[in-house]
């Protein structure tokens, strides 16, 4: 049997996984069923490849060898601590070049900013595309149309969460003039455009998280957009920030966090039914028709944690 349908366990941090008990079915892996429109997440990685920067690169590479994502995407705080200072940052090449170097990861990279990226030099990171034409980052939001082998499409939005944090005007996350409202109404009205059967949202910050409380969950991306999410029926948001891997499923919408590209923490225990786990690692997704699958992949290549995500009915 293949050790995708396992969920074994991690022995190099603590995993805290409520979620099996919380009525989850048993899932097939990403890699058991197709066609589909696999990709891969990876959130707060960007150090130089220290802090197990370098080893969850290596599990992506193997794991993309084997499961062909089409896309990455980067779900924020892509350099640390002070983003990049500008086009020729060392950064660039011994944070990103250097590090996800394997042909299995020369697919596109679909970006977003984080609040760390915002200490430093934006316009750089909004430009870097000219010089390396895997890193998809067009403007601080934008979306992005996929579409399945099946011929359904999947509508990605891609947002600039750091605006939507209060604590950050005047601070050195130089978010000051900067725009939420016109974000928020953006996206407001490119989801209620959208025909698409899928409707995706990614942000750096996450709204709700398994372990909760001050630090995890973010009240202010709760208020700026927990209405938007419900009112388009958007079934899935992905975020970064937290620096694990962590499941939950509130009010009907699905919340995975992917923020252990390279250094974390042992969360404490999910005070909602969910999954939370302090291990290195990404996200593996694939998009079939009716149904989202996805596993939290460890550095070692371990299936951390696994589950499903049904398309929203027809309205």
């Amino acid at each position: 049997m293949s050790r995708r349908f396992l969920l074994p366990r991690l022995t190099r941090r603590r995993l805290l996984a409520a979620g099996a008990a919380a009525g989850l079915a048993p899932v097939l892996p990403v890699s058991a069923r197709a066609p589909s429109l696999p990709f891969f997440v990876i959130g707060d990685w960007g150090r130089f490849g220290f802090d197990h920067q370098r080893d969850v690169a290596a599990a992506m590479a193997r794991e993309a060898e084997r499961l062909g994502p089409r896309f990455i995407v980067s779900a924020g705080d892509n350099f640390y601590d002070d983003g990049v200072f500008g086009l020729d940052d060392p950064h660039w090449r011994r944070s990103f070049e250097d590090i996800y170097r394997a042909p299995a990861l020369g697919m596109p990279w679909y970006v977003t900013l984080g609040n760390h990226d915002y200490r430093g030099n934006v316009e750089a990171q909004l430009a870097y595309g000219k010089r390396d034409p895997r890193w998809m980052l067009p403007a601080r939001y934008y979306a992005r149309t996929m579409t399945l082998p099946d011929g359904t499409a999947a509508d990605f939005f891609f947002l600039d969460t750091s605006p939507f944090i209060r604590q950050y005007y005047g601070s050195r996350t130089r978010v000051d003039g900067q725009n939420p409202a016109a974000q928020r109404a953006w996206l407001d009205e490119a989801l209620g455009s959208s025909s698409a059967p899928w409707k995706i949202v990614i942000g750096h910050h996450p709204l709700y998280t398994a372990v909760g409380g001050h630090g995890h969950d973010q009240p202010d991306m709760i208020e700026a957009l927990e209405a938007v999410l419900q009112r388009h029926r958007v079934p899935l948001y992905i975020n970064g920030h937290d620096h694990t891997m962590q499941w939950v499923v509130k009010d009907g919408i699905t919340y995975l966090t992917s923020g252990a590209g390279s250094r974390t923490y042992d969360p404490p225990l999910p005070r909602r039914p969910g999954f939370a786990s302090g291990s290195h690692g990404f996200l593996a997704l694939a998009l079939e028709p009716e149904l989202l699958r996805f596993d939290f992949i460890s550095e070692t290549g371990q299936v951390a944690f696994s589950g499903t995500v049904r398309r929203p009915s027809a309205a």
